[in-house]
């Protein structure tokens, strides 16, 4: 299902500034010769055409997916080397950050000493380059360890704080810990929704990733207040980017939701803050005994332990929720999807239920509390802390 030469683009929703690309290279004739079969095979990601209409009838979005032109550009002359070798977390031959300041960029003159400092403690090459077309945030095009990324970056916390999650730096980790995230003041705005007596909520996410991870923060609050109200529901990408460790919990919160759920939450609560599975299954009261007899059926039904294990491309296929995630078009994670369509939402507790509230044709009187409107963080770490940013990625 992934092949050596793999591609996954993250259009993402029109309020989020991060988009990833991550690749496994493997030549340059591979490379140009398979781009365009690819993205036909893998049906899991969303198709060109459907993400060029959205964007050409939401300008901000527009404005992100000018970032994918760039970087398909840098590919087609040869930016991107496409041949790696070495060990995990060290530069190597092609590696580079190829700093984008285009024409009407506010944050450029700010961003581009923190992109040349950050290129200097990874020892690779700085390039900067301009492009024909006005957009007010910078981007960066970092090859790194057999991962390229394109990202707008509009802040030295956004640009270190990527740079650390991609290349695991710890010079550049301990900076990014030491910044102080950009403060979300935005109030969240009700998007418009398709409308039923009982909305269904499915979040897809990716167990480990820190923006799946950013979303269930904020998501919890939301099941609580809502879940018998309307079928909120935990859904998982149908690959995975973070190991093994992924893969088993996918599938440990899969069977906590579908056959402990007046426990799900509670379980949610607790690993979103340390990742400790073990200890939270203690915590929530969670059966062991049934929690095993799920998994072990899951498994034997979808194949999911041998299907990573025989995975001969970067990301294993995820295939509990293939079919869902296909319907829906989910490329990456999180991917919110609201009485059968994608919406946009801020990450925080109370834009989530505003917009779940919004999908009610006569809201229940749970919908007039009001929850936290601070942007939860990425990563592990506390519920309800904000820290968050009106920046925001997916990985996928």
């Amino acid at each position: 299902m992934r092949e050596n030469t793999k591609e996954i683009v993250s259009y993402l929703n029109p309020s989020t500034n991060i988009m990833s690309m991550s690749t496994e290279h493997k030549s340059e004739h591979e490379h140009e010769s398979h781009e365009h079969h690819e993205h036909h095979e893998h049906p899991e990601h969303h198709e060109h055409a459907e993400h060029h209409e959205k964007a050409k009838s939401n300008p901000n979005m527009m404005k992100y997916v000018v970032f994918i032109v760039i970087a398909a550009v840098f590919f087609a002359v040869g930016f991107m080397v496409n041949s790696f070798a070495g060990t995990a977390g060290t530069a190597k031959t092609g590696d580079q950050l190829v700093f984008i300041s285009p024409p009407g960029c506010t944050d450029c003159a700010a961003v581009e000493p923190v992109a040349r400092e950050v290129a200097n403690t990874l020892k690779i090459p700085f390039v900067k380059t301009s492009y024909g077309q006005q957009i007010q945030t910078a981007g960066m095009v970092l090859v790194y360890d057999n991962i390229s990324t394109i990202a707008g970056v509009d802040s030295e916390y956004t640009l270190k704080t990527q740079v650390c999650l991609l290349t695991k730096n710890t010079d550049i980790c301990n900076q990014a810990q030491k910044l102080a995230p950009p403060t979300d003041t935005t109030q969240p705005t009700t998007p418009e929704v398709v409308k039923s007596d009982k909305p269904v909520a499915h979040a897809f996410v990716m167990s480990y990733c820190p923006y799946g991870l950013q979303f269930m923060k904020a998501y919890v609050p939301v099941i609580e207040l809502l879940g018998n109200k309307a079928d909120v529901q935990l859904n998982f990408v149908d690959y995975v980017m973070h190991g093994e460790k992924e893969m088993l919990e996918n599938t440990r919160m899969y069977c906590i939701q579908k056959e402990q759920k007046d426990k799900f939450t509670a379980y949610l609560r607790c690993f979103v803050e340390a990742g400790n599975s073990t200890g939270c299954i203690t915590k929530a009261g969670i059966d062991s005994a049934k929690l095993d007899a799920c998994s072990n059926a899951l498994d034997a039904q979808f194949n999911i332990k041998k299907t990573f294990n025989e995975s001969t491309g970067n990301y294993p296929a995820y295939p509990v929720e293939t079919v869902m995630a296909q319907q829906y078009g989910v490329g990456g994670s999180p991917t919110f999807i609201l009485n059968g369509a994608e919406v946009s939402v801020s990450r925080s507790a109370e834009a989530i239920k505003q917009a779940i509230c919004a999908a009610f044709n006569s809201p229940p009187a749970e919908c007039s509390q009001t929850l936290s409107s601070a942007a939860e963080a990425a990563g592990l770490g506390p519920m309800g802390a904000g820290g968050g940013s009106a920046t925001a990625a997916n990985c996928g």
